[in-house]
């Protein structure tokens, strides 16, 4: 049941992010297409300026009108094309306007059952992550608190003795993930300046050992052995669930309507630090070689020695949805090791609204 939910929420992730990315899409599409629209306008109006102007002279040369109500007739034909010009424009900027201030929300309707779904949150109007029900539904006044999917990756590794341990662990090859889920609560009443960001998440850190060696545990310590024959594949996984508590700090826009209102970070930096706590899930190795000829996987599940008690140290620097994202075990992986090596990792999150 937990594996089908996890993979519910992840499905509906990734179906927002496609869907929000080829909404993206259309959007500046139509942008472009409503920029390209401003010139044509300009240009059919000088265009059409240009016709009467030239009626107007062929009047004057066949004696039709003077030249003190020729150029009255010029005058009024300029001041109205320009008129028409400003209107059209302003017409067009404001539809680009309304497209670029809603390109976020994704909703689709059925109008016959007044049923909603909206994905999105990142315009400060009242629209959560994702949303089924009725359209009509009432609008809280102040939210102060709203929820995101937390997915984060990237590359990690050990320090030891203060130094990245990269002579241990394949750097390009030892990688982390998170998913979870997290909550942020707007800390003060009438500002929005320092939010408190907490929830729970995921941790899978990896490790794959240099120089076809393989973790080993010896009862008292686990220790790093060279395999007696050569690995195509050495890799030790650790994983945790922990409660993120961040502090974020940033600018924010207030938007005040008649029946609510909300503070929007959308285009705004934002930026968190703070730690996490929590407890060991399980640990494993899984080593993959050639043996006469037939390719074996082995998989171990165990203890290793690791500790159950998880607690370091985290923040990000976001922009939109998408942050720079590091974290760090101040617990040392293993327990008992004469040389402690501590869990670091660096990375992109996708969470921000």
């Amino acid at each position: 049941m937990r594996l089908i939910t996890l993979c519910t929420v992840i499905t509906v992730w990734v179906l927002s992010m496609a869907v929000t990315q080829a909404q993206d899409t259309n959007v500046q599409d139509r942008i472009q297409v409503l920029e390209a629209t401003k010139e044509r306008i300009v240009s059919e109006e000088k265009e059409a300026l240009k016709v009467t102007v030239e009626g107007i002279n062929q009047r004057l040369d066949n004696g039709d009108l003077t030249t003190e109500e020729a150029e009255i007739l010029k005058q009024k034909e300029a001041e109205k094309h320009a008129l028409n010009i400003e209107n059209r424009v302003a017409i067009i900027d404001n539809k680009i306007e309304l497209l670029e201030r809603n390109q976020d929300m994704t909703v689709l309707k059925d109008d016959g059952d007044r049923v909603v779904i909206e994905i999105g949150n990142e315009n400060g109007d009242d629209i959560p992550f994702i949303y089924i029900g009725k359209q009509n539904r009432s609008r809280k006044y102040d939210r102060r608190t709203t929820s995101d999917f937390v997915f984060a990756f990237g590359l990690n590794n050990v320090i030891v003795d203060g130094k990245l341990g990269d002579d241990l662990y394949k750097v390009g090859g030892s990688r982390f993930a998170e998913l979870g889920w997290a909550w942020k609560t707007r800390v003060f009443k009438e500002s929005n300046w320092l939010r408190l960001k907490y929830g729970f998440s995921f941790q899978f850190n990896g490790l794959k050992p240099e120089d076809n060696r393989y973790f080993v545990d010896t009862g008292s310590q686990t220790e790093l052995m060279t395999y007696p024959i050569d690995l195509d594949k050495s890799k030790f996984r650790v994983d945790n669930l922990v409660f993120p508590v961040h502090f974020e700090v940033g600018p924010s826009k207030k938007i005040e309507k008649d029946t609510y209102f909300r503070y929007s970070t959308y285009k705004k930096v934002k930026l968190g630090f703070g730690g996490y706590a929590g407890f060991r899930l399980g640990t494993r190795q899984k080593l993959i070689y050639d043996d006469m000829g037939q390719e074996i996987k082995e998989k171990q599940k165990g203890n290793f020695n690791t500790n159950n008690l998880i607690y370091g140290l985290s923040a990000y620097l976001g922009w939109r949805d998408t942050a720079l994202y590091v974290k760090y075990d101040l617990n040392t992986i293993f327990k008992d090791n004469p040389v402690e090596q501590r869990n670091i990792s660096l990375g992109l999150r996708f969470d921000m609204d």
